[in-house]
């Protein structure tokens, strides 16, 4: 009921009715990220943050997965971008659970809200293992469950937050439509132990959870901007003051995985 009366009442008009899984819908995110002066701001500290983490005594190439609404070559100039839909700008167009690469190829595979969309994260990370070479990383930024956040996702968010799966895998559907923002959280910390039994060859160097308040006063990418652009920092400044109480408050967290040498 809250769920769709905040749709309903606060959706940003140029995204109403759209088809999640259409290519134009991914073309219009990127115009409203573009657009949306504090959203436009959180992406940047995002990609900020991910480039920051990409180490740079490791040869290779650097790939994105789920470019298309993006702009990391803002900040990663020779980043590989990629899509599993046609959308224009992109470098290639792929299926992040099946990579055309070649083995001991990739110095890091970078993403932003795109982990929590693979219905079969198994398969992603079989072929992470593949072709990202010793040394390298895997970064992401995405949903976290805290007391804070499974509030906001279960009750104002259009995707499924299920901390309950006792997988990691959810149906197949549309890349866009279907999803679990939960399994960021599963997989890296309910089953931490699982996943370092499946995949001893990474190490999950860094979970520095955030953004409690900035990107839900964004509007996302789906609803109107609650706050002006002018008003990013003071905010990011709010946060950073909040960082113990990140276990109860944060909405996203940065998982940087390391390939062990």
């Amino acid at each position: 009921m809250l769920k769709s009366l905040v749709q309903s009442v606060l959706s940003h008009p140029l995204t109403r009715e759209l088809d999640l899984d259409s290519p134009e819908t991914t073309q219009q995110r990127f115009r409203l990220i573009k657009g949306k002066s504090f959203l436009n701001k959180f992406y940047r500290d995002c990609y900020l943050s991910i480039a920051g983490s990409i180490p740079e005594n490791v040869n290779g190439k650097i790939l994105e997965l789920g470019s298309g609404a993006g702009f990391i070559k803002d900040y990663l100039s020779d980043c590989v971008t990629s899509e599993v839909l046609q959308i224009p700008d992109i470098d290639i167009v792929l299926d992040g659970q099946r990579l055309p690469f070649v083995d001991d190829s990739l110095r890091g595979i970078v993403m932003l809200d795109v982990f929590h969309h693979l219905p079969r994260v198994q398969l992603f990370l079989e072929e992470a293992s593949r072709c990202v070479r010793q040394g390298g990383v895997i970064v992401m930024i995405e949903p976290w469950n805290t007391p804070w956040s499974r509030f906001i996702y279960r009750h104002l968010h259009h995707e499924p937050f299920d901390t309950r799966c006792s997988g990691w895998e959810f149906s197949q559907g549309g890349p866009l439509s279907k999803a679990n923002q939960a399994l960021p959280w599963i997989v890296f910390q309910r089953d931490r132990l699982l996943f370092e039994r499946m995949f001893p060859q990474w190490d999950i160097a860094k979970i520095n959870l955030h953004s409690p308040f900035c990107y839900l006063l964004s509007g996302g990418v789906s609803l109107r901007s609650f706050m002006p652009g002018s008003l990013f920092g003071m905010w990011r400044a709010i946060e950073d003051k909040l960082q113990p109480c990140m276990h109860l408050l944060a909405m996203f967290a940065k998982v940087v995985l390391l390939r062990k040498e």
